[in-house]
């Protein structure tokens, strides 16, 4: 294995992530933090189980395969067992690199399709991750699971269950798992994601989680995982213990859905359900019993959590009268700009126009989009560090920030927003709102040539 170009992994990794990632976090200074992701895509439509993950807040990587405890002012990593990523069992993955796949808060995009986030994928592969997913013979991204190493934020919604751990703790784990093989050993019904979340927190609490024989048929599940661990922090009030959400970034990607156990999903799929009541209405009852008796359904992923915010302290969610009054807002200036065709959705209508920009990063790292208006290219900034330091019209902005707030406001993500990040996507509107006012009847072609891609 060729890691040297990769030492030290993680200070090359975080840069800037240290100042403001996490340490203001709802993490604890030692921590363990299961990971339970919602399912998404077509591995969605057949199972509604989900991945795991455990991010260790005091556990750092000298590589994305070799552990080390953390230097001073570095924030921990995101462990998790995959299928397909070269051979390997467990890849480790700083934070803000694998929810997001860039490197600073800052950076982190406002509005997301499957081009911006290949892109900012495949650029943080090439950069670090070339020995654990290497080029394909054309030079090209290879094919894989690897994409499930960072921007893990842009499929789905994520829900973060912490407990406290000690130093001891987290140097014996890093010498287990160093002196392991690291081979891949993933099996889907006994050796998944969700089993070796269950034994990386079952090493630092024995016996703490297990799989459920009936409510998941002997399947561990990333929700079961969860609901356990729960529990034991309720049994040991001692120990400190929190609850987060981070949201799945506004975009046109597919929304990800609620994540099910075995029989949960089972019961709650009509695909499933429905010819099975056909034809055994005896067993359909049964999954029934099961799930009432079992309590599949009662436990509540979000419930008490907090919502972390890239860059900042974790927040309380906007409460509903709230969302109400930002949703009766934002349709009146929806209205306002659209008079003609007030019914037209902008999510869509953004993700139209997004998908024939071209991608890019600026100096500082952050994503850009290029796109071509008239005879001219102009470059608007997707982050809320750089969206108001393209050349692009005040109105292209205004498109950009619209569909943003639009579609955090919208169905289950409205529950996993904040005032912090609603105020600041609402203040840069309406700056841009001003710009276009003083930008009526001047001439674009000054600022916008000379930004060709």
């Amino acid at each position: 294995m060729k890691f040297s170009r990769h030492i030290p992994f993680m200070r090359r990794a975080f840069g800037g992530v240290v100042l403001l990632a996490l340490s203001c976090s709802i993490f604890a200074q030692a921590s363990a933090t299961l990971l339970l992701e919602e399912p998404y895509g077509k591995l969605g439509f057949f199972t509604a189980t989900g991945h795991a993950a455990v991010y260790l807040s005091s556990v750092c990587a000298q590589t994305p395969v070799v552990l080390r405890r953390c230097a001073p002012g570095e924030t921990g990593v995101v462990l998790s067992r995959y299928d397909g990523v070269n051979g390997y069992d467990w890849i480790a993955i700083p934070l803000i690199p694998y929810l997001y796949a860039v490197e600073r808060p800052e950076d982190v995009p406002l509005f997301a399709d499957a081009k911006l986030t290949f892109f900012l994928r495949d650029r943080y592969r090439r950069k670090y991750l070339e020995d654990v997913a290497p080029d394909a013979k054309n030079g090209g991204a290879p094919g894989g699971n690897w994409y499930e190493l960072v921007g893990s934020s842009y499929d789905r919604t994520i829900y973060g269950y912490e407990i406290e751990t000690t130093a001891a703790q987290d140097d014996a784990l890093i010498r287990k798992l160093n002196s392991s093989r690291n081979v891949s050993h993933f099996r889907l019904l006994r050796r998944n994601c969700a089993d070796f979340a269950k034994d990386i927190l079952n090493f630092y609490y024995p016996k703490t989680l297990h799989r459920s024989i009936v409510a998941d048929a002997g399947i561990t599940t990333p929700k079961q995982m969860a609901k356990l661990l729960t529990r034991y922090s309720e049994r040991h009030p001692e120990l400190s213990f929190s609850r987060l959400v981070i949201a799945q970034v506004p975009g046109s990607m597919a929304r990800s859905t609620p994540v099910h156990g075995v029989v949960e999903s089972f019961l709650k799929s009509k695909k499933y359900i429905v010819p099975s009541a056909v034809a055994s209405p005896i067993f359909a009852g049964c999954v029934a019993a099961v799930y009432v008796g079992t309590g599949a359904g009662h436990f509540d992923p979000a419930r008490g959590a907090s919502i972390f915010v890239a860059g900042n302290q974790p927040q309380a969610p906007v409460d509903r009268e709230d969302v109400r009054a930002y949703r009766a807002e934002l349709k009146q200036l929806l209205a306002q700009s659209n008079p003609e065709n007030p019914s037209l959705n902008v999510d869509k209508s953004w993700g139209r126009l997004q998908s024939k920009a071209t991608t890019a990063i600026d100096r500082e790292g952050g994503p850009i989009l290029r796109l071509r208006v008239g005879e001219h290219w102009v470059q608007v900034g997707d982050s809320a560090g750089n969206i108001l330091a393209g050349n692009a019209p005040p109105q292209l902005v205004r498109q950009l920030l619209e569909a943003r707030l639009h579609s955090e406001l919208s169905g289950r993500s409205a529950h996993s927003i904040t005032e912090v990040e609603v105020a600041r996507d609402w203040k840069l509107l309406q700056q841009t709102m001003t710009d276009s006012v003083a930008s009526l009847g001047a001439s674009s072609s000054p600022s916008m040539s000379g930004n060709r891609p």
